[in-house]
């Protein structure tokens, strides 16, 4: 009977050491929540600070199961950095395998169109593990530009504006690279044949599409306008374009405002209206359909164009039909700029 009795208590203590650890493994220890929440797993980490860093974003129930398993398995000197996703109902084992495989999901992205560095680094920044003064060294990095075929007054045009993915902690560097790879893929498709009938470099094509991109957002006279530009290069012609003043200002203020005559007076490399050709290098970076656009510029006559109050722009051959125009669009202005007063009163 007393031998009895030991065996059945030894197969209840195997039988509740397997299932306690079966409960430890695989029973669910993330706390329950709609969808998928990051985890972000800095370069460093020990285990303590990887269990921290579950607790605070709420991922899991009991932190010190985990700890266990994570001990037990030999697998807590083996986290690997990095962004994860995780869903509710993970079991220990199953978090512990995917952090010790570094089975990351990559992070958006974003490069915006028709910005300056300092707003593409931040943009750059905004999901990864760099920072925006990251961005900027890589964009200002000398012998980075040149083994990409630029310099670094033009590098930050060649960030061409889209959506990518990226693991988190991919270094600013190979981010520039990367997305200049893709400027260059999408530029010898889409843009390099119709740029060499207009007898115009890469760079040049760069840097007149992005007085483009802040002249017009319609995508419909976009090559219009670069066709203007051009015919004003053809005959040396100053180009007096207004994004350039602009981007002039913005260098000496910090920001944009309503340009005024005396701005078109200001001495700076980049005023248009002051020094001829295209300026040093592009004042941002140009959305594709500005870069196709400006590649496929329109032939035709035009010399002069202005805003449009009924939206777009009015094109004109000759400076008397440019100025009735302008001096409509400035009575337009005025206008409005007069019932916004009375309507502030």
């Amino acid at each position: 009977m007393l031998r009895t009795r030991i065996f059945v208590y030894c197969i209840v203590v195997i039988l509740g050491l397997g299932a306690g650890g079966s409960w430890l493994l695989w029973a669910p220890n993330t706390t329950s929540f709609d969808g998928d929440r990051a985890l972000h797993i800095p370069r460093g980490s020990i285990l303590v600070n990887v269990v921290d860093s579950l607790e605070s974003r709420e991922l899991i129930k009991y932190s010190w199961t985990f700890r266990l398993v994570a001990h037990a398995t030999g697998w807590k000197d083996q986290i690997k950095a990095g962004h994860y996703v995780f869903s509710s109902g993970e079991s220990n084992l199953n978090l512990l395998q995917t952090l010790r495989k570094g089975l990351q999901t990559p992070v958006s992205l974003r490069i915006p169109a028709g910005s300056r560095r300092d707003r593409i680094a931040r943009s750059a920044a905004a999901n990864m593990a760099f920072d925006a003064e990251d961005f900027m060294a890589a964009l200002a990095d000398t012998a980075l530009a040149t083994s990409l075929g630029t310099d670094t007054l033009h590098l930050f045009s060649y960030m061409l504006p889209d959506t990518y993915n990226f693991y988190w902690l991919t270094e600013a560097t190979e981010v520039v690279r990367r997305i200049k790879r893709e400027f260059d893929e999408f530029y010898e498709k889409e843009a390099a044949s119709e740029a060499s009938t207009h007898g115009l470099s890469r760079d040049e094509v760069i840097s007149l599409a992005a007085i483009v991109e802040w002249e017009t957002d319609v995508n419909e006279e976009k090559s219009r306008v670069a066709g203007v530009y051009l015919n004003r290069l053809r005959r040396h012609w100053p180009l007096q374009a207004d994004p350039t003043v602009q981007y002039a200002l913005i260098e000496l203020e910090g920001g944009r405002r309503r340009l005024f005559y005396r701005d078109y007076r200001i001495d700076h490399p980049y005023n248009t209206y002051l020094y001829q050709g295209l300026p040093p290098g592009p004042i941002t970076n140009p959305s594709r359909s500005s870069l196709i656009k400006t590649a496929q510029a329109e032939e035709h006559d035009y010399m002069f164009f202005v805003a449009s109050p009924e939206g777009g722009h009015s094109f004109n051959v000759d400076l008397r039909s440019h100025n009735r125009d302008a001096n409509i669009l400035r009575r337009y202005l005025a206008q409005r700029r007069r019932e916004r007063a009375n309507a502030e009163d």
